[in-house]
């Protein structure tokens, strides 16, 4: 048994959190045998020894991107060119809809900003970029926030409502602990009013600079200076942090208590990165251990990461529901109807891990038996930052026919993963499959929406409801939870409950005008699955 693939996530930096998926017995995308270590994960890897002397675009002819691997402009192994070809070999080969990328000559483009181009224009059926999921980062970067979760920041996590007609909010939807947020009491609820002088609400180049700039450092030790106004107060106060390297908690909340629907276990779950296989484990066997009869996992944050980790917890989820079925099955570009085209093998589903994979093993090794409720339902909290791999585990337990009650807002539509590509430096992450689960179904680019009475196969049985930041997570009064207890209780939908209708985005960089993700930014991490092996 072995890890599979990956995922992403919104964290407090500009990105936030990694998705990562799993598949079942692939190499480490870098090439290697069997290891879990994310720093191998080189895809397609070449040697390097090509020539890059002469490189030219002729429209229509790619060469292999082995070829043209680990050319590098920064330490004169090759050039820039190089590497923008080597993108758009690596592209054209595996990118799930190859066909749909223009051909450009990439000699006036910078390496990023090609790579911004080598992607689809399509939109889906309502009107979204069918690809908002592309994205680069330092290959540095990736391998701490993937293995450990840990980012430059403040410690706090932020939804931005931004576009036309709404003038910009942004609050705090919840602070990890023992960070400098959560020294100087800013906790949810809270709204960031102005940052470094620049006032939130303002929409000139200066301001979104200054407002980008304090919200998401880039070093320890910067420093930016908050305006607060906390929740149910008219006073505003003026707070300075000096960012750190967070360690962010996956798993920060759980809890179980009587009902008259039975014992409820109650699980928030913010992250599918390798550190969540150990608090998971933690958790379940605690709820196995109090005989829980229904439960809650509020995914409402929770961008996505390991598809391993996914597939871990709708086992523990569901335990024999979920046995000798597909998790999840991934689809690749036409050109490798039965070869996975990064590692090499051949095509096998994903199935319900029933053990741990060991994704770090500093925290717990592969192939320990995973506790199960044995559940044939479980209630999901979403919102519109509730992505990829949170997606992935929805539509597996749907395929292995598990209830899902969806209360909350619609997810973000990510039915599509990739593997971490490293190249000169870069990590580069562009989608490179699908997923369906046991039933074959994986069309949800738009994402699964919570309906009383669901006609289509994105609508789940649910309540529509706003995500209710005057309450903490878990409080029996805050607005998602306390609609999935009256839910629990009575086999309904309470009476007054609301769509999320505003325009919202989680732990996205500040744009002028509508809100636009950073295709760079730590937070464009918080949509995807990534393929580690």
């Amino acid at each position: 048994m072995g890890p599979s693939a990956v995922k992403k996530k919104f964290t407090q930096h500009k990105v936030i959190k990694a998705i990562i998926l799993f598949s079942l017995f692939p190499l480490t995308a870098c090439g290697g045998g069997g290891s879990n270590d994310s720093s191998q994960s080189h895809i397609g890897a070449g040697n390097g020894s090509g020539s890059t002397t002469g490189l030219t675009w002729v429209s229509g002819t790619f060469a292999d991107h082995a070829d043209l691997k680990n050319q590098c402009a920064a330490d004169s192994s090759g050039s820039e060119m190089a590497e923008k070809m080597w993108l758009r070999s690596f592209s054209d080969d595996t990118y799930l809809w190859y066909d749909e990328i223009p051909d450009q000559d990439p000699a006036p483009f910078s390496v990023l900003d090609y790579f911004d181009e080598l992607k689809t224009s399509a939109l889906t059926p309502s009107g979204n970029e069918k690809d908002r999921f592309h994205f680069s980062m330092s290959s540095e970067e990736w391998q701490e926030l993937s293995s450990s979760g840990a980012s430059v920041g403040f410690g706090f996590n932020i939804a931005i409502e931004q576009g036309d007609g709404i003038e910009r909010k942004i609050t705090i939807t919840y602070s990890e602990p023992n960070t400098p947020a959560t020294e100087a009491n800013i906790i949810r609820g809270a709204v960031i009013v102005e940052i470094n002088g620049a006032s939130v609400a303002a929409n000139d180049s200066a301001s979104i600079e200054a407002l980008n700039e304090g919200l998401f450092p880039s070093e320890s030790g910067q420093q930016a200076t908050f305006k607060i106004q906390d929740l149910a107060s008219l006073d505003i106060r003026e707070v300075t942090l000096t960012a750190e390297t967070i360690i962010s908690d996956p798993v920060p909340l759980v809890k179980s208590f009587a009902s008259t629907a039975g014992k409820v276990g109650y699980v928030v779950f913010n992250d599918h990165i390798a550190t969540a296989e150990r608090g998971l484990y933690d958790v379940f066997n605690q709820l196995e251990t109090e005989n829980i009869d229904e439960l809650i996992i509020d995914f409402r944050y929770n961008g996505g990461g390991y598809l391993a980790i996914a597939s871990q917890l709708g086992y523990m989820v569901g335990g024999t529901n979920t046995l000798g079925k597909t998790f999840e099955k991934l689809i690749f570009n036409d050109k490798y109807p039965s070869v996975n085209p990064i590692t090499g093998r051949t095509l096998s589903p994903t199935p319900f891990y029933d053990e741990t994979v060991g994704l770090n093993d500093v925290y717990i090794s592969a192939g320990f038996e995973l506790p199960t409720l044995n559940l044939s339902r479980v209630i999901v909290l979403t919102s519109a930052g509730t992505c990829s791999a949170s997606e992935s585990f929805m539509n597996g337990m749907l395929g292995a026919n598990v209830e899902v009650i969806q209360i909350g807002s619609t997810t973000c539509g990510k039915p599509y993963g990739f593997y971490a590509a490293d190249n000169c430096e870069t990590t580069y992450f562009t989608v490179q499959f699908k997923g369906e689960n046991n039933l074959g179904f994986g069309d949800y680019a738009d994402g699964f929406s919570p309906s009383e009475t669901p006609m289509l196969d994105t609508e789940i049985q649910g309540c529509p409801v706003t995500d209710d930041l005057t309450k903490a997570l878990g409080d029996p009064q805050e607005g998602m939870f306390s609609t999935a207890m009256h839910y629990l209780e009575n086999g309904q939908c309470p009476t007054m409950t609301t769509a999320e209708t505003k325009t919202y985005t989680v732990n996205t960089k500040v744009e002028q005008g509508f809100a636009v993700q950073d295709k760079r930014a730590r937070s464009q991490f918080s949509a995807n699955r990534i393929l580690t092996r």
